[in-house]
């Protein structure tokens, strides 16, 4: 369960004006995608900002060897195409109301034209459905998204419910992807009553990993964020539970991290850590690459 503080937020206007102006989202039409959409509209409420809803769908290509299918089946898969389409701008434009919006349909890969469609974005809200549902004809991977976009994306867990962002953990680890992380995650961290930055390092590396740890927490200071380091000493096998036992301590919805090196087979940003937050989500993950 997620522990969510009851205390109200103090008033961000000032921290949080301007910070993020432009969302992106892939929407569906489907009611597994729902909690996507709703996280979207959240965020968007929580910085007043444009959220930019992409419906995008590509007709499934069949292999034939017989040639039995015919032209009729493949009018169906069209129709069934722009019907998913019309239904994802109804849900759209019906959960948005009252919001700064604008939509765009597309009859193609939906991972690759949202890559293409950041170009306008902040921020891209990912997951919030059931991993493995679909293919990539009718699904964004958020792991495609992260490594293509060159924009952070927020994942949402399977069942979302609301974002609230009252309390964040930043998994440090002193990379690139991670100083990139957080950067791109600074709206979320100033608009946040409690920010913990926990390294999870060898038992030998502590002593380095606090000093890590203590020159982030100053930097967001800086920033006016109220920040505070944590080290925990585990093997790498355990890190993506450490960072949820440290998120549940503070009641944090939201964990930060930098994503994938420069492959994905050589993913060493956070060893199998990228993997387990991607897909086993505990929580809302934000990942920049």
């Amino acid at each position: 369960m997620i522990m969510v503080k009851d205390a109200p937020i103090q008033d961000t206007s000032a921290k949080t004006a301007g910070a993020l102006r432009s969302i992106l989202v892939h929407v569906e039409g489907s009611p597994e995608a729902s909690g996507r959409l709703h996280v979207a509209v959240d965020i968007a409420r929580m910085f007043d900002a444009t959220l930019l809803g992409v419906g995008v769908e590509m007709i499934q290509t069949l292999s034939d060897p017989y040639g039995m299918l015919g032209g009729e089946w493949v009018v169906q898969l069209q129709t069934l195409v722009e019907d998913d389409l019309k239904r994802a701008e109804e849900t759209f434009r019906a959960k948005t109301a009252g919001l700064k919006t604008d939509w765009t349909a597309l009859e193609t890969f939906p991972a690759s034209a949202m890559a293409r469609h950041a170009r306008s974005a902040d921020l891209i809200v990912a997951g919030g459905a059931p991993i493995g549902r679909e293919g990539n004809y009718r699904a964004a991977s958020p792991a495609d998204l992260v490594m293509l976009s060159g924009r952070p994306v927020l994942i949402a867990p399977p069942k979302p419910g609301k974002f609230h962002g009252r309390a964040v953990v930043v998994a440090w680890k002193d990379t690139r992807e991670s100083r990139r992380a957080l950067a791109d995650s600074l709206p979320f961290l100033m608009a946040a009553e409690e920010v913990a930055v926990v390294e999870c390092c060898d038992r030998d590396a502590v002593s380095d990993a606090r000093t890590n740890t203590s020159d982030v927490v100053q930097h967001l200071r800086r920033h006016g964020v109220e920040a505070f380091g944590k080290t925990v000493a585990t093997s790498p096998e355990r890190v993506s539970t450490e960072l949820n036992i440290a998120a549940q301590e503070i009641g944090a919805d939201l964990i930060v991290a930098g994503g994938y090196g420069h492959t994905r087979l050589g993913e060493w940003a956070f060893g199998g850590v990228t993997y387990d937050l991607l897909n086993a989500p505990e929580r809302f993950v934000l990942l920049s690459h």
